[in-house]
């Protein structure tokens, strides 16, 4: 009984623990994961919240949370992830570090702009960040604000005392040059992808292509929801029906 006792204990300690949790991704937003029934914060990355706003003079207010999170589900969703977990966060989500075919998924995310290195909790992808900055991948092709920082602004205007000042997370500003910024800036915001997606008065979606009676008259306005689209298969994709005129 003792031996066996002996043998039972040494092969439970020869056995490898499972690291966790692993299996087939839902996507809630650009930095939280469903992975077999446990929410997942992913380690060290911070992407915009689902309701932010980004733009700057340069460039119009346009719904980069709902793009971020649109984009990483293109990417990610139904994917089987390996993880393994470095830390409970206050909301009692697992905080991991996930790969998919053998990729850090939050390498991947933060090198193509989807996401900033959340540098409060680790430098784990600094370089990546900085490197999707000077390249102007993603969010850095317009103007952001750093979801930490966008998140103090929530507060702050709900009353909560004053922005928090060290965030972690930021936006490295570079001098690019319009190119590198129009070829990895989202088709909502670039004009650079001609066909004009437009919203009549009526709450009709229409999109105008170049040489059509109206496509000179016609403005976009990314507030109203109005956007800009690389194809006619893109722009009918998201639900848009292509002008008579």
């Amino acid at each position: 009984m003792l031996r066996h006792a002996f043998l039972t204990a040494a092969l439970i300690l020869a056995t490898p623990l499972s690291a966790g949790p692993n299996g087939t991704i839902r996507v809630v937003d650009g930095d939280t994961f469903k992975i077999d029934g446990t929410t997942v914060r992913l380690h060290a990355i911070d992407a915009p919240e689902t309701d932010q706003m980004c733009g700057d003079s340069n460039s119009p207010a346009w719904a980069c949370g709902d793009w971020v999170r649109t984009k990483t589900r293109e990417m990610y969703e139904g994917r089987i992830a390996r993880c393994v977990a470095t830390d409970t966060d206050r909301y009692g989500r697992t905080v991991a570090k996930c790969s998919v075919d053998g990729r850090d998924v939050g390498e991947q995310l933060v090198s193509n702009g989807l996401a900033f290195a959340y540098r409060q909790y680790g430098m784990d992808y600094d370089l990546a960040e900085k490197g999707a900055a000077v390249n102007g991948r993603g969010l850095h092709a317009t103007g952001v604000m750093s979801p930490a920082a966008f998140r103090s602004a929530q507060r702050a205007q709900a009353g909560s005392s004053t922005l928090a000042r060290n965030t972690g997370a930021k936006t490295v500003t570079v001098t690019r040059d319009t190119p590198a910024k129009s070829s990895w800036l989202p088709n909502i915001v670039n004009p650079d992808c001609e066909i004009k997606g437009n919203i009549s008065r009526g709450g009709e979606r229409i999109y105008h292509v170049p040489g059509q009676d109206y496509y000179a008259k016609t403005w976009i306005s990314p507030t109203k929801g109005e956007r800009w689209f690389c194809s006619e298969a893109e722009a009918r994709a998201a639900g848009w029906r292509k002008a008579r005129n």
